[in-house]
């Protein structure tokens, strides 16, 4: 996602319609996959009406309904169950599409000056980048999963210490043997885990197995990665995907907990007039100074689509005009969702979704750390 992600919040503002498109592709119970494309024919047959036919506009947006309609008719796997366009011919031909295996909750088709990034940050989060070690005294299974499936799979092997009678002295030797084994076995474990990490960009780490080995590993832990991690039980011999099911759910469990305290700590801050903003006013003001740390957002803002005039106008981007100045006006309005999560990204802001609507429910849904206060 890294990639794609970054070339998306990159692109510069135009007068050109940058269409977003989100498409749920999960097969029914039948197994068979939606037809999308009478949808699509059916929202860019209402867009098309939106510019005169003869317009360099109009023109940009023939050339991606076209684009779209046979990658989405010929280029779709089989296996993805969602899927994100993004295209505008008008600004060299941009066009990308992320295949997902993680579905995506509607189908949405959006015109605007720049990519629409909401839905896409907030499958980023629901589905993170992180490791799960499953590991017994001798074998340690890693994974790297990443929206809602598997990067990465390896394993781990140590020396392995048979088991003979033995009494006095020897008992002793052997013992040390045992544990000195056990111990080369999980500092090899976490050695290739810290690489993973910094490698791979992990943000959270799941450990589960033998219930010796586990405190042998947090041991060896260096203290930037024992924040990122949880331990859970789990079949040392689990298949992948029960592998994913299982840490995927305690993740999202431990992110819901985070997310309450997050909430309490940023209202405490907000109260105290420390580094902390609340409300979209506010919010969308410190965002255009680049104040933010961290955005909160509630993730039930979309479904309201609020768009005060006021709040347009703090962060309208500025597109060049054809006289070589600049206008702040749009082909078409963002959502503040969008706004939101977009000028975030710009400002390399972290964007976290907060689930729990109520939580942010009595400052309008959204809330921020900030870097420093004016």
């Amino acid at each position: 996602m890294e990639e794609p992600l970054a070339r998306l919040v990159a692109f510069e503002p135009t007068t050109f319609p940058v269409l977003s498109v989100y498409l749920n592709t999960q097969p029914d119970q039948h197994g068979r996959a939606p037809d999308a494309v009478p949808y699509l024919h059916r929202e860019f047959k209402a867009l098309a009406r939106t510019w005169e036919p003869s317009s360099p506009e109009r023109h940009s947006f023939d050339q991606d309904v076209e684009r779209i309609v046979s990658y989405v008719t010929d280029k779709i796997d089989p296996a993805a169950n969602g899927i994100a366009i993004f295209a505008c011919w008008g600004a060299e031909e941009f066009f990308e599409a992320i295949q997902l295996t993680t579905p995506v909750s509607d189908n949405r088709v959006y015109a605007h000056s720049q990519p629409h990034l909401y839905h896409l940050a907030r499958l980023d989060e629901q589905y993170p980048r992180y490791a799960a070690v499953l590991t017994d005294m001798n074998t340690a299974r890693i994974f790297v999963f990443g929206l809602g499936q598997v990067i990465d799979a390896e394993e781990v092997k140590g020396k392995k210490v048979h088991r003979v009678k033995v009494g006095g002295w020897s008992q002793a030797r052997y013992q040390r043997r045992v544990g000195n084994a056990h111990l080369e076995h999980a500092k090899e474990v976490i050695e290739r885990l810290a690489q993973i990490v910094r490698e791979d960009k992990v943000s959270h780490i799941i450990l589960a197995g033998d219930s010796v080995v586990i405190p042998l590993l947090q041991e060896q832990l260096p203290q930037e990665m024992v924040s990122m991690v949880e331990v859970m039980k789990l079949d040392i011999h689990a298949s992948e995907q029960d592998v994913l099911t299982g840490t995927l759910a305690k993740l999202q469990e431990q992110e819901a907990r985070t997310a309450a305290e997050k909430v309490d700590r940023l209202m405490r801050q907000y109260r105290g007039r420390g580094l902390a903003v609340a409300g979209p006013q506010e919010t969308l003001e410190a965002l255009a100074n680049g104040q933010v740390e961290e955005l909160l957002i509630s993730g039930a803002l979309e479904e309201s689509h609020p768009q005060p005039e006021e709040v347009q106008a703090i962060l309208a981007p500025q597109i060049p005009d054809s006289g070589g100045g600049t206008k702040s006006e749009e082909p078409r309005q963002a959502s503040l969702p969008d706004l939101l999560v977009t000028k975030a990204k710009q400002t390399g802001a972290t964007v976290t979704f907060i689930e729990d609507a109520a939580l942010l429910e009595s400052v309008g849904g959204v809330a921020a750390f900030l870097r420093w206060r004016g």
